[in-house]
């Protein structure tokens, strides 16, 4: 029973980490007002907030990795500040319950687009630091990613398919992988990318599929990283 309690908790209502009254304030509403409602809108705090929760992370990284290079708390960095996990936090926290977007966003799905609910969560880290100081926004800042402190990733898990098999194929004397178009097909804005990714001295053709190039090259990297590993692995 007690487990199950812990688990319970782990996530708290953005209620619970900023109090009821501090929720209804005219700076958390404006906060959560998207610019499709009102000039009144959250991107003033939103910039605000951006540049708060770069230096609060870079200065958590930089007092927790000692012996990090630059580079390494850069890329972790990187990771811990981009759209995706901002808004995979927004989410946790159930933040589109207080959103606030005009008629048009509300029908385009806006409250669950991503880059809405990032920006809406840096604008609530501004609103903290406008209304209540440095200290506090910090310790919002702290407890939205409690969860991910404790489970930083390593560096090598934060580079892409094509950066891994590129150092692999280096460190082994191999030359860099040739990346080559297949195929294009679908009308613009809903493409499918194919693309083969080819390794000197080695007979296999990795393919991979995507909605950009980019993507594609990166699947294709995947496998032809998966598939070296194991070939070369004692």
């Amino acid at each position: 029973m007690q487990e199950v309690k812990l688990q319970e908790n782990k996530t708290l209502s953005l209620a619970e980490l900023l109090g009821e009254e501090f929720l209804s304030s005219n700076e958390c509403v404006r906060a959560l007002t998207h610019r499709s409602v009102s000039s009144k809108n959250n991107e003033r705090l939103e910039y605000l907030g951006d540049s708060l929760l770069g230096f609060f992370i870079a200065n958590w990284l930089f007092n927790h990795f000692p012996t990090y290079p630059e580079g390494d708390l850069t890329r972790i960095r990187a990771h811990l500040v981009k759209k995706d996990t901002l808004a995979e936090i927004a989410r946790e926290h159930n933040l589109a319950k207080h959103l606030v977007l005009g008629a048009g966003e509300l029908k385009s799905g806006g409250l669950r687009r991503s880059s809405i609910l990032a920006d809406a969560l840096e604008a609530l880290i501004g609103a903290v630091f406008v209304s209540k100081g440095y200290e506090s926004a910090c310790e919002f800042v702290e407890k939205l990613y409690t969860s991910r402190f404790e489970r930083i990733p390593t560096v090598d898990q934060l580079k892409d398919a094509k950066t891994r098999l590129q150092e692999l194929l280096q460190s082994n004397g191999e030359n860099l992988p040739v990346y080559d178009l297949v195929e294009k097909h679908g009308k613009s804005g809903n493409e499918t990318f194919s693309v083969q990714c080819l390794i000197e001295n080695c007979q296999e053709i990795f393919v991979g599929m995507g909605t950009s190039r980019r993507k594609a090259e990166q699947e294709a990297a995947g496998l032809a990283f998966e598939f070296i590993s194991k070939k070369i692995s004692p």
